[in-house]
């Protein structure tokens, strides 16, 4: 009977566990802000538009546009359609389609940083600022000055049947260009409109002047361009016949480079070439060395070959005595104090000048010549 109930106080306990961690996971995920991309009409994020679509709701009709350009309404009253900041410059069947909407006595607004490409549209550089002005003025058709941020480098160029909405010492920020019964409106100002700017300086008033010019009563946000799933693909940019003759200059290609021999894949390099054999002479005079017990003779070579990197690597000339080293190796080695680099000095000279020495003297000097070998090399 303990053992029933004590399973079943477990069982209870695990169902309470588990549902506190179903809690606790789906109160975490909701926490997490919900990714929206930029200039989109229905977000709330700082780089939404959410703001201005929502204010413009309480004045006028109000809708998002997402179907083609080709779908656009070219009957009926004039209305606005909105273009904050495409994210591709649409094909030519579709600007075509965007224009027959203006020439239907419709109004489109582009908001873009660079608009060229766009409606035949042509910019300059803007050579007095090369940096976001902030709270600069921007002057209307009529003169009036207004405080503004521009980000955008570059200015529209006009023609003679483009009126200048907004200019500053710059040039030409916005432009109305007429387009058979209709109008084009551009502005290089998209950041104006964002949650997080158009309350900032005289946004929201310029802003709301761009779209009076429209005088309609209908306003569309195109989210149209703002789909990834539409932009253009290299399938729909180039013609079929282009995009084949490619492909059959790319298998002739191949197959002309293997005619003629081409190597495909990796160069195997002969294990010959890469391999480092023993030295047989090296170890031969090693061998010489030790039977014959020449321990001074290998002290003095090895003392001679240390001088030699001493000159190559601290220029410390190979005719000067170990004697008269002292104050060039203070500057050089300044990991060992002066004292025992005297000590080091004196006592090399001492083992140089022997005429014979022992096995040991010679083992103690080789390390400290190693030492110094790899502080001119290493150090």
């Amino acid at each position: 009977m303990k053992n029933l109930n004590s399973a079943r106080q477990g069982w209870i306990w695990l169902t309470v566990l588990l549902i506190l961690f179903i809690l606790i996971s789906s109160f975490a995920s909701s926490q997490k802000p919900k990714p929206y991309p930029n200039y989109v009409s229905e977000s709330p994020s700082p780089t939404g538009v959410k703001a201005l679509y929502t204010y413009l709701k309480k004045e006028v009709n109000v809708k998002s546009w997402t179907p083609a350009p080709t779908n656009l309404p070219k009957r009926g009253e004039p209305k606005v359609l909105i273009m904050i900041e495409p994210f591709f410059i649409p094909e030519r069947e579709e600007m075509e389609a965007y224009q027959d909407f203006i020439k239907a006595g419709n109004t489109i607004l582009l908001f873009k940083t660079n608009p060229k490409g766009m409606f035949e549209l042509e910019t300059s550089p803007d050579d007095q600022q090369l940096t976001p002005d902030k709270g600069l003025k921007v002057y209307s058709e009529n003169q009036e000055a207004y405080k503004a941020e521009i980000s955008s480098p570059i200015r529209l160029l006009t023609n003679k049947e483009d009126t200048i909405l907004l200019h500053d010492d710059g040039g030409t920020v916005a432009l109305k260009r007429p387009i058979g019964n209709g109008q084009l409106l551009v502005a290089i100002t998209p950041k104006w409109m964002t949650n997080d700017n158009l309350l900032d300086d005289d946004h929201l008033p310029l802003v709301l002047n761009l779209i009076n010019e429209g005088k309609a009563r209908t306003v569309l946000f195109d989210e149209y361009t703002h789909g990834s799933q539409n932009a253009s693909s290299i399938m729909t940019i180039y013609p079929k016949w282009f995009l084949l003759l490619v492909l059959q200059g790319i298998l002739l290609t191949i197959l002309w480079l293997w005619f003629k021999g081409k190597r495909f894949g990796p160069i195997y390099i002969p294990r010959e070439e890469s391999v480092r054999f023993s030295d047989e002479g090296i170890q031969a005079i090693a061998a010489w060395y030790l039977h014959g017990k020449r321990y001074h003779d290998s002290l003095l070579v090895q003392a001679d070959y240390v001088k030699l990197l001493l000159q190559e690597r601290w220029q410390i000339p190979y005719s000067r005595e170990w004697k008269d080293l002292s104050s060039n190796f203070e500057k050089k080695w300044t990991q060992m104090p002066s004292w025992e680099i005297k000590s080091f000095l004196s006592g090399l000279v001492t083992i140089l000048e022997k005429g014979k020495i022992s096995k040991q003297e010679y083992v103690l000097w080789s390390k400290k010549l190693e030492s110094l070998r790899k502080e001119v090399e290493e150090g």
